[in-house]
């Protein structure tokens, strides 16, 4: 991945179906095939997802989601004393 550019430049806006697309200079390539964008005021911030971020985002969607409901026709099971096993 090339170093970041120390100035910012000019990237061009176009419609990519119903999505506003960017095309960035190859000075800010990031890795990998999918990125995390979220906002801060006016500015949109983009970031590599790497799979720390990827987890996170999993966690924090399951954490938002409403739980499941266990269901109860599970079958019972004989719990049966341990046998001893020679491993030798």
């Amino acid at each position: 991945m090339p170093s970041p550019s120390p100035k910012p430049r000019e990237a061009k806006l176009f419609r990519n179906n119903r999505s506003q697309a960017v095309r960035i200079p190859v000075e800010f390539e990031l890795p990998g095939d999918r990125v995390l964008i979220s906002r801060d005021g006016s500015r949109l911030i983009i970031e590599p997802v790497t799979k720390l971020a990827a987890m996170a985002e999993l966690l924090a969607r399951w954490k938002s989601e409403a739980p499941l409901e266990a269901e109860d026709d599970f079958p019972d099971i004989e719990d049966m004393p341990a046998m001893p096993e020679d491993i030798l």
